[in-house]
């Protein structure tokens, strides 16, 4: 289904029928559909509400460079549009950055019950020296073939040698979404995470290396009322690489199959 929300054609769905909302906001790069078994291990009990952000997915790109909390705006504009003035939210990866953002502001249009976050991004991480190094060479290194006359002389291979750099998720952006993304990973929302006022279930893969478990044990620490179930020897997609696993997580937490004994 696709639905306008401040000038903006965006891809949704719903699935469930029950009285209560879940809302599932994605990870960078993903579509709709990669959050299916998410939803469809609490939709039994849930209504369960999957979109594509602007620029992810079906939906529209934004017209301009978005940070965390310009998404942040757009998804209480997407709320009000759907009517949804109390739900609990799970996100994903950056989806998880966008909730402990809304989380953390005061007089929020609509109520968060509670919180599920997944292998979600928000801790910037310590650089090495070695890493601090590479990240000056490449600032130095663009500064100069930026230079229109160095660019004239060798175009394809200046050309080549940028959409090399970076990592999967900014090589496989279009160049807007890329500004949007330097402006996400470049923010650590650490010190917002002790004003998080909902219960939040943390679920990790201990081999995930875009979010180490490290960022779920500080996340732990940090929220005061945070719980942490860690899936054994998977990475960021941890809910796909230990689907049985995740589901009975998630099942056990929103109490789905605890009367007949499932």
């Amino acid at each position: 289904m696709n639905i306008e929300v401040d000038g903006y054609n965006i891809c949704y769905k719903s699935t469930g029928d029950g009285a209560e909302t879940v809302v599932i906001l994605q990870g960078w790069g993903t579509h709709l559909g990669v959050y299916d078994s998410v939803a469809e291990a609490i939709a039994e009990q849930y209504r369960v509400i999957q979109f594509d952000l602007p620029g992810f997915g079906g939906s529209d790109e934004p017209r301009e460079a978005w940070n965390v909390d310009a998404y942040a705006d757009f998804f209480l504009q997407f709320m009000q549009v759907l009517g949804i003035e109390r739900a609990c939210l799970i996100g994903h990866s950056y989806g998880g950055r966008m909730i402990i953002k809304l989380a953390a502001r005061e007089n929020l249009p609509f109520e968060i019950t509670r919180i599920v976050l997944i292998d979600s991004a928000g801790i910037l991480p310590k650089r090495s020296a070695a890493q601090k190094w590479k990240v000056r060479r490449y600032k130095l290194l663009k500064k100069i073939l930026d230079r229109k006359l160095v660019h004239a002389l060798f175009p394809e291979l200046i050309d080549d040698w940028k959409s090399r750099q970076g990592s999967a998720d900014y090589r496989n952006a279009t160049p807007m979404m890329r500004k949007c993304l330097v402006m996400a990973v470049n923010e650590d929302l650490t010190e917002l995470l002790p004003r998080i006022r909902q219960e939040v279930l943390l679920i990790w893969g201990d081999k995930d290396t875009a979010t180490p478990i490290e960022d779920a044990r500080l996340m732990e620490e940090r929220i005061p009322n945070a719980g942490l179930a860690v899936l054994s020897g998977t990475g960021h997609y941890s809910f796909l690489e230990q689907p049985v696993v995740f589901r009975n997580i998630m099942r056990s937490y929103f109490q789905i199959g605890a009367k007949d004994g499932n």
